[in-house]
């Protein structure tokens, strides 16, 4: 399993982070990469269960939040990959810092495979983390610039 974690601090109250997170099909109003987001199904119990699909480039990715504890964690699985990508989760963690929140995302990606599995995974690690940085930087331009 390969887990990466990139963090930034957010000049925006937790509740407003929070608000935009679990805003869960309006993503492509926030990240750049995102084509368009909408939501495919509404969880039955709030927002645990509840999914979206996200169109990326010819990529068209589903992602299913299987943790939601408001207003501190947000968890979803993607799938829409190549299955030798494996299984990949982002899971978003918001923390009080002084007058804003400290945000951290992290992309965990489960092999498949052996070692070819194992190879895919670290080059999809990397590409996860690059795009989870830009998705920080699109988090931070939307509450920032826009004052929530």
């Amino acid at each position: 399993m390969a887990e990466i974690s990139r963090r930034r601090t957010i000049a925006a109250s937790q509740q407003d982070v929070w608000d935009v997170l679990a805003d869960f099909g309006a993503l492509a109003t926030w990240v750049d990469d995102a084509d368009h987001s909408s939501i495919l199904r509404h969880g039955a119990d709030g927002l645990l269960g509840t999914s979206r699909r996200v169109q990326m480039g010819r990529n068209a990715l589903v992602e299913t939040i299987t943790v939601a504890d408001a207003p501190h964690t947000i968890g979803y699985d993607i799938v829409g990959l190549p299955s030798l990508a494996g299984r990949l989760n982002n899971r978003w963690t918001l923390r009080p810092s002084t007058g804003a929140t400290e945000v951290t995302l992290t992309s965990t990606v489960s092999p498949v495979g052996g070692p070819l599995g194992r190879i895919v995974a670290a080059a999809v690690s990397r590409v996860m983390a690059r795009k989870s940085d830009a998705m920080l930087d699109g988090l931070a331009r939307r509450l920032e610039d826009n004052h929530g």
